[in-house]
């Protein structure tokens, strides 16, 4: 098969993990992103990085604003580039960044770029506790802005201080559990075998954080270290950001990677592409139980592959929670059963802020090359199961090349709820979805639920009452009748 020679293909993957002893050893992220595009370009079979890239293109970091870290990044490569580009925040930003940067080479506007991501937040936060001033790098240049930003939290959420993931992601548990008639016991036993599964997988996956399995009874009771943080998710089952982590991918044209003796075993093609997001508030979503912006965006991009999801052996799903690996898979149609991460997901392969996708995407290009003619799926996932990106990749090249959409207006176009504020929500409501945050010893201290008024609109109701937040913890309360007052209070 002849290959275009504008067709986007990754010819080189690099991951790397920092675990030192002491801060006096630790290295900032722009050198952790130097050992990962290093490790990329020998993955590739170049003799180094290439001199001169068209653009380097960084994934948001929380560990340090560094201003412009692909211009830090390429003096410490010794690399020219036209373009340093930086991303919006997000988790679904490195598979939207493969999608635009495909796009520019198959558009001519690129040739070559790096793609690269990194977070020293475990050294970040161990310099605070140790009283110790990072020296870091910092560049008072612009870089070029990839992306734009989507605001998620409703001005309702944000005033009664809901913003948090680890207080959203519970209450799609719970509305999952509900939709399922899963009892609490029955469906954390459920919850903690995925898990355990996912923690099978780091086991086995050599740039995982916590490479070790876990047993689902482990996982799920409490103790003084995996104390309860958001009913029903213990902190096993939270994402896991404290970690030192670096991905990068080296990406370019067919006729590039011809021209610079890359061998053909190395290559990997994104064959489609599609971004979208759900209503971008939770609070006028139609369910708490539903992503139908996952559903359509995973449908489209197999569709401009030309493949089902029965044809994709190779997947990856955002795993921040196990609801949105229930959420993911249901809505694409994927058994819960079935091999759903390469990682390990974001507590046992590590959770690196908005870069865990570059990792995966790493992992799931490592596989293909294993599996020659294979189909691959990776889905990232940003906010609160809120911003979606999609990829499907191989080693074959795509028949008529690279294909991207944006399916946002048909999204936006679903039913959605308004939301009941003030005197407005006062009085009777139905449960939909709820969790019970805990305070570091591990008790009740904020009950937090979603609830139905009896004209379908949504109302958020909160209650810091002890003895009720304690009662939230006893069984289920989605469907459960109770009451709301002028202020939000929630009343049993």
């Amino acid at each position: 098969m002849t290959i275009d020679p504008r067709t986007p293909v990754i010819i080189g993957v690099g991951q790397f993990l920092q675990r030192t002893a002491s801060l006096s050893e630790a290295r900032e992220p722009v050198e952790l992103m130097a050992d990962a595009v290093e490790a990329a370009a020998a993955d590739a079979g170049l003799a180094g990085v290439p001199n001169a890239v068209d653009s380097i293109r960084v994934v948001n970091l929380l560990s340090w604003k560094y201003g412009n870290p692909a211009a830090i990044l390429a003096d410490r490569l010794a690399v020219t580039a036209r373009e340093f580009g930086y991303t919006s925040a997000g988790g679904n930003t490195p598979q939207s960044l493969v999608n635009l940067t495909s796009l520019d080479i198959a558009a001519g506007n690129l040739d070559v770029a790096l793609l690269v991501g990194g977070e020293a937040w475990r050294t970040r936060m161990r310099s605070r506790k140790e009283g110790v001033t990072l020296d870091w790098a910092k560049s008072a240049d612009e870089p070029v802005l990839i992306g734009g930003d989507l605001d998620m939290t409703h001005p309702a959420e944000a005033e009664r201080g809901l913003y948090l993931p680890v207080q959203m992601y519970p209450m799609f548990e719970t509305a999952i559990r509900a939709a399922a008639g899963r009892s609490p016991a029955d469906h954390l036993v459920y919850i903690s075998e995925l898990w355990s599964r996912f923690s099978e997988v780091a086991a086995g996956n050599p740039y995982a954080w916590l490479p070790e399995k876990r047993t689902a009874e482990d996982l799920r009771t409490v103790t003084e270290k995996n104390r309860m943080i958001g009913l029903p998710y213990p902190k096993s089952m939270n994402s896991n950001n404290d970690v030192d982590m670096a991905a990068a991918l080296l990406i370019c044209s067919a006729a590039w990677a011809d021209e610079h003796g890359v061998p053909r075993d190395r290559w990997v093609f994104p064959h489609s592409g599609t971004d979208c997001h759900e209503h971008q508030y939770v609070s006028n979503r139609w369910a708490f139980a539903e992503t139908p912006a996952v559903r359509r965006g995973g449908e489209l991009a197999l569709e401009l592959a030309g493949i089902g999801i029965d044809d994709v052996s190779v997947v990856d799903l955002y795993s921040c929670f196990p609801s949105a690996v229930q959420l993911g898979a249901a809505s694409l149609g994927l058994d819960i059963t079935s091999q759903l991460t390469r990682t390990g997901g974001l507590n046992f392969g590590g959770g690196p802020w908005n870069n865990y996708v570059m990792h995966a995407i790493a992992t799931v290009v490592g596989d293909l090359r294993e599996r020659p003619g294979e189909r691959g799926l990776v889905w990232a996932n940003g906010g609160y199961l809120t911003k979606h990106a999609f990829g499907v990749y191989s080693t074959e090249p795509p028949a008529g090349g690279f294909r991207h959409a944006k399916p946002q207006a048909e999204i936006d176009a679903l039913p959605r709820r308004e939301l009941a504020t003030g005197e407005d929500a006062a009085g009777p409501a139905t449960v939909e979805a709820y969790t019970v945050m805990h305070d570091r010893d591990g008790l009740p201290e904020l009950g937090i639920a979603a609830c139905l008024l009896a004209d379908g609109r949504r109302a958020w109701g909160l209650s810091k009452d002890a003895e009720l937040t304690v009662a939230m913890t006893d069984g289920e309360w989605v469907g459960r009748d109770v009451a709301l007052d002028a202020e939000g209070a929630l009343h049993a």
